[in-house]
C-alpha cells in the first residue's frame, strides 16, 4: 500500500517503540518529539528518585526539571548504557541534590547566626513536626550523605534510585558484588545509625 506521495505505508499500524538510545540520538540531532517521548517514559522516575533523595516534593519537582533539562543540553555528549536513559538520568538528579543540599547547608549557617525571634510552642505544630513523613525522611536522607562515597553512590542508585545491581555496578565501573557489598555495609551503617537517634 501506498499513500499520497507514492511513499509505502505500513498497514500494521504505528512504529514499533524506539529503545532510549535510539531516542536519544534522535534528539541529539534536534528531534524535539523523542526528547518529549524519553521526558514522558522516565519523567515519573527521576521524580521519584528525586524525592527519595530529597525528602520534598517542591525540591523534586525542581531536580526534575532540572534534570530534563541538563539533558536536553548535554543530549549531543552523552552515551547511555544499556540503551536506558535512567542510569544517567538518576546520576544527574544525584548531582544535583548534592549541590542543592550543600547550597541550602550554607544558607542554614547563615540563617542559624540570625538572632532567634520570641515564640511561643503551640502544641498541635509539635504533633505535625513528630508526624512529618518528610523530615524522617531528610533524616535518613543525611544519614546517607555522610556514607563513604562508594557506599552513597551505591545507595543513591539502587536504594533510592532503584537501578539494578547490574546497571549500577556498570555505571561504577566496578564488578556488581562489590555494589552489594557497598549496600550491605551501608544498611548496617544506617540501621546503628539510626538506632542510636
Amino acid at each position: 500500500m501506498t499513500g499520497t506521495a507514492g511513499v509505502p505505508v505500513d498497514s500494521c499500524g504505528p512504529p514499533p517503540d524506539r529503545n532510549d538510545t535510539e531516542l536519544w540520538h534522535a534528539a541529539a540531532g534536534g528531534d524535539h518529539g523523542a526528547f518529549t517521548e524519553l521526558f514522558e517514559r522516565h519523567a515519573q522516575s527521576v521524580w521519584n528518585h528525586a524525592y527519595r533523595l530529597t525528602g520534598s516534593w517542591a525540591s523534586a519537582e525542581d531536580l526534575t526539571s532540572t534534570t530534563f533539562l541538563t539533558a536536553w543540553r548535554r543530549r549531543a555528549d552523552i552515551t547511555l548504557i544499556r540503551d536506558s536513559a535512567l542510569p544517567w538520568l538518576y546520576t544527574v538528579a544525584g548531582n544535583l541534590a548534592r549541590s542543592e543540599h550543600r547550597s541550602s547547608g550554607r544558607r542554614l549557617r547563615l540563617v542559624r547566626r540570625l538572632p532567634e525571634p520570641r515564640s511561643v510552642s503551640d502544641h498541635a505544630d509539635t504533633v505535625v513536626d513528630q508526624l512529618d513523613g518528610e523530615e524522617r525522611l531528610r533524616r535518613v536522607l543525611a544519614l546517607v550523605a555522610k556514607l563513604p562515597k562508594s557506599q552513597r553512590q551505591a545507595v543513591e542508585l539502587c536504594l533510592l534510585g532503584d537501578l539494578s545491581l547490574s546497571d549500577a555496578a556498570e555505571l561504577l565501573g566496578v564488578a556488581e558484588v562489590t555494589v552489594r557489598a557497598h549496600i550491605s555495609r551501608a544498611r548496617a551503617q544506617l540501621r546503628v545509625a539510626l538506632e542510636e537517634k
